[in-house]
């Protein structure tokens, strides 16, 4: 994934106008009311605060800030923690419950509260919680990390006014399920916007080995997040009510009734993923080998001299030959290189394309070639290809990346923000997006080329499989990322398509990690990091549909739908409710 390492660095100066935006959310706090009437007593004692300091006189701006800063800091340190134990959740930690922990804490510290409080909360959440998750862009500068943790972080703030605004609904016993379609909300946004969106840190990529994941044949990567989220909302609803009971005149187990009902609706979404069946029936199958030829050195300067990464490559290939010659190793029926294999465009430099042509005619049968190729008509541009390989024909048919990365494989603005940014000047070509499905007959196979982070966007990997894909390739170069837990992360992303699809994923990287994930999510084998190293599997080869690759998007759609508009219902009500008063 070596083309996201400008990326964060274009969004570290935007990042200011969401950052600014929450702090005047925060600051404008007080002027909107509150909701109990701890916060009630806390607004009172801010205004004869702000009389007898000032002669009766509304303090200053600073003065305010400063004020609902004390006031809202326990919350705030709350929300950092909870945002926190949301990132563990994720590898490179990978402990999946915190996941409904983090949830259910950003639920209960955004109930009863105003809009502008709970989008406070929710950026007081959000950002340290993509702080850490986000940490391996470091190696681009710290800088990108802050600037796009804050962008995503807006996101969340919504969210937080949202679920502030649900809080207030009638019918408490459905606070969880608005709770849940928030979530599938603010991720359907972040999936898209802007320059098509960063869907990193779903709560489906938390969960690829949990109870929940089988929920991903019947709607995808969205149910996943669904799941999670009502569970863990169903867990605050029985905390709530728990907590409520202390000060209603005890503990009675009528009284705790909503709680044990909660408790069960939280159970039972936990459950419903054993009860889903995944297919891994083979239709067929086929034997691959997947070459790691490894890089120069991690980090943005991981390319080295020309060629190098090339011959590593073409020398792997060629040792498996001899090994197959040898009988070590029986013959594969096709070879997968990774993304950037080829470090040179084979169809500008003749020694590329010669030593390409040597190792795949070595091996004697098709090899699909990640290379980065100039666009044929437009000047200027690169196309970031996999070409199948054929050790009689040559190259054939390829697939050119359809979603190439902002900032980091083209850069928007260029002119403006060039001049702005100077690291950007390290993006010297834009690459041109491809316009069809990496569906590709590598031999005897029909494979679905995903590259790199592609494979987190849910329309590409569904459109590549319902154009007929038996399996799924990703090819990627995560060598910028080396050792710092991105790698991981997108791991656990072909997991979860495997289940999704109930296809075998198999990931090819440059560096590592490359790996070949059965349909049932199960990583059959994987590769360590910066070693040289190949790989031989027999793969399943399905044709059946999931569920979820019949309905699509709709899942998502509806959920997040509905989450709008439980939020738009919110607004409505509390009009009528201040309109009645007045009334009166």
């Amino acid at each position: 994934m070596s083309e996201t390492a400008s990326a964060a660095s274009g969004t570290a100066s935007a990042a200011s106008g969401p950052a600014s935006a929450a702090r005047g959310a925060a600051a404008s706090g007080p002027a909107s009311g509150t909701a109990s009437a701890a916060s009630g007593a806390a607004a009172a004692a801010f205004g004869s605060a702000s009389a007898s300091s000032a002669g009766g006189r509304r303090p200053g701006r600073l003065r305010r800030f400063g004020l609902l800063a004390r006031r809202e800091a326990r919350r705030s340190a709350l929300a950092a923690v909870s945002g926190l134990a949301l990132g563990l959740a994720f590898p490179p930690f990978g402990v999946w419950p915190l996941s409904l922990v983090a949830v259910a804490a950003l639920a209960l510290l955004t109930h009863g509260r105003t809009a502008r409080q709970g989008a406070w909360t929710g950026f007081a959440f959000g950002v340290p919680f993509f702080l850490l998750l986000l940490k391996w862009l470091s190696v681009v500068g710290w800088d990108a990390v802050v600037g796009l943790s804050i962008i995503e972080a807006a996101f969340l703030a919504l969210m937080g006014a949202g679920l502030a605004l649900v809080s207030r609904l009638p019918v408490p016993a459905l606070w969880p399920l608005w709770t849940a379609c928030l979530w599938v909300a603010e991720e359907w946004a972040r999936d898209r916007v802007p320059f098509g969106g960063f869907p990193w840190g779903r709560l489906a990529f938390a969960n690829t080995g949990s109870p929940y994941t089988p929920l991903a044949a019947l709607g995808g990567a969205p149910l996943v997040t669904f799941g999670v989220a009502l569970t863990g909302g169903a867990l605050a609803g029985a905390a709530l009510t728990l907590w409520r009971l202390r000060g209603a005149g005890g503990f009675s187990p009528r009284r705790a009734l909503p709680a044990a009902g909660a408790v069960a609706v939280a159970a039972a979404v936990t459950a419903a993923g054993f009860a889903v069946p995944i297919p891994t029936a083979a239709d067929d199958s086929v034997d691959i080998a997947v070459v790691q030829g490894n890089v120069q050195q991690p980090g943005m300067d991981f390319l080295g001299r020309p060629m190098m990464i090339l011959d590593n490559h073409a020398k792997a290939t060629l040792n498996l030959a001899k090994d197959i010659k040898a009988g070590r190793i029986a013959k594969p029926d096709l070879v997968i290189w990774p993304e950037n294999a080829s470090d040179l465009d084979p169809f500008q430099y003749r020694e590329a394309y010669a030593r390409i042509d040597e190792a795949v005619k070595s091996i004697g049968v098709p090899v699909l070639v990640g290379a980065l190729v100039d666009h044929p008509t437009k000047q200027g541009y690169v196309e970031n290809q996999g070409i199948v390989w054929d050790p009689k024909r040559g190259p054939g048919a390829s697939y050119t990346k359809q979603h190439p990365v902002p900032f980091g494989e083209y850069v928007p603005f260029r002119q403006e923000l060039s001049k702005i940014i100077t690291r950007l000047q390290r993006v010297p070509r834009d690459f041109y997006p491809g316009d069809h499905t990496g569906v590709l007959n590598v031999g005897p196979a029909r494979l679905g080329d995903v590259i790199c982070f592609e494979v987190a966007y849910d329309e590409i990997v569904r459109d590549t499989v319902n154009a007929g894909a038996r399996a799924i390739v990703v090819q990627t170069n995560n060598a910028t990322y080396g050792r710092s837990g991105q790698p991981e992360q997108q791991l656990v992303m072909s997991r979860l398509r495997a289940i999704e699809h109930g296809r075998p994923v198999i990931t090819a990287a440059t560096s590592g990690i490359s790996a070949v994930v059965s349909p049932d999510g199960t990583i059959e084998q994987r590769t360590k990091e910066f070693t040289q190293d190949v790989l031989t599997a027999r793969i399943p080869l399905r044709d059946g549909k999931t569920l979820a690759d019949r309905v699509g998007a709709t899942p998502e759609w509806v959920l997040a739908m509905v989450g709008v508009l439980s939020c738009a219902a919110a607004i409505m009500i509390g009009r009528r409710g201040r309109t009645d008063k007045k009334g009166q």
